[in-house]
């Protein structure tokens, strides 16, 4: 535990460059994955991401079965600056245990946060590749560049509202109503298919229940509207350890709209869990207009510069091919 907590001090040593985020012409939902991309969604745009899971939890061990569902809400807002958002996350559960002839129907939060997201380094941005006029190969050659991660950092809390029965601890060991959340968060892009997202979670603070995750996502874009995932996460506890992998697919209805479907399944018995479920992702970017575009007379210094830049390099490519 203590050589993790030693890493995510060297993270946040590590995190003084930089950068900006970027609108996307099509929505970035984290659905169906649990995993948090590093980019922001951008200044002033609304997105919801929610879903509904079937659950099934079987402890062979202690002999019982519990049975239901988890409604999940995520709300994300771009605020201050385009790297910078807010999210709020929501999990609720309802579901029957059986355990021979007892029965208990049981009900509440399981997760309820706070926090911001602000991305710190895009490798991406103010970088342009340049097409060598001369060489096929040169064009078509590995680039190193893509094993460069954008990265970012979350910081939220923890809120109890009410009893959770889903945390595994003894009965005598009772939830604090506030604890502290941290996530370094690393995003590759590997040719224009591939996406690599990487999260290491220190979660619940100074509690009994603090917990180191991590989350590994694989995204695969088949066509213009399908995507396909898979995912390891990890969870080490003092009340709880596992490891869960899922599999899943999205579908882009339109450039402000995704759903999606997933299965999960976690590699112990004590307990076994199954779970699928459906999602729905949306966004409202009405307002990105005035951000994306600036008004006429009101270019900076570096814009004019690097537009001059972009008109001299175009003017050397053509006189080279003529």
């Amino acid at each position: 535990m203590k050589s993790i907590q030693a890493l995510f001090i060297l993270l946040f040593g590590i995190t003084s460059q930089i950068s900006f985020a970027q609108f996307t012409d099509e929505i970035n939902s984290n659905r169906p994955g649990k995993s948090m991309m590093a980019f922001a969604v951008g200044k002033k745009i609304i997105q919801t991401e929610t879903g509904v899971m079937y659950l099934n939890e079987d402890h062979n061990l202690l002999n019982y079965q519990a049975k239901g569902f988890m409604g999940e809400l995520v709300l994300r807002y771009g605020v201050w600056k385009e790297e910078l958002e807010v999210i709020g996350e929501i999990q609720y559960q309802n579901d029957k245990l059986t355990s021979g002839a007892y029965e208990e129907g049981r009900n509440g939060f399981k997760q309820l946060t706070l926090g911001a997201k602000y991305l710190i380094y895009d490798p991406f941005k103010n970088y342009e590749e340049k097409p060598n006029l001369y060489s096929w190969k040169a064009n078509h050659r590995f680039k190193w560049r893509q094993f460069i991660p954008a990265f970012a950092m979350y910081a939220g809390a923890n809120f109890k509202v009410g009893d959770n029965p889903f945390n595994y601890a003894p009965a005598n060991i009772e939830e604090p109503s506030f604890s502290p959340k941290v996530t370094a968060i690393a995003q590759n892009h590997f040719g224009g298919r591939w996406v690599l997202v990487t999260n290491l979670t220190y979660d619940k603070i100074g509690t009994d229940f603090a917990t180191i995750n991590y989350i590994l996502t694989l995204t695969r874009g088949f066509n213009a509207k399908w995507s396909g995932f898979i995912e390891n996460q990890g969870y080490m506890g003092d009340y709880y350890s596992d490891g869960v992998f899922r599999i899943g697919a999205a579908f882009l209805f339109d450039k402000h709209m995704q759903v999606d479907a997933s299965i999960g399944k976690n590699i112990k018995d004590t307990p076994g869990l199954l779970n699928a479920g459906i999602g729905f992702s949306w966004r409202f970017a009405d307002q990105y207009k005035e951000v994306q575009l600036a008004k006429p007379g009101t270019e900076s210094k570096t814009d004019k510069k690097m537009k001059k830049k972009a008109e001299k390099e175009s003017k050397k490519r053509k006189d080279a091919v003529e």
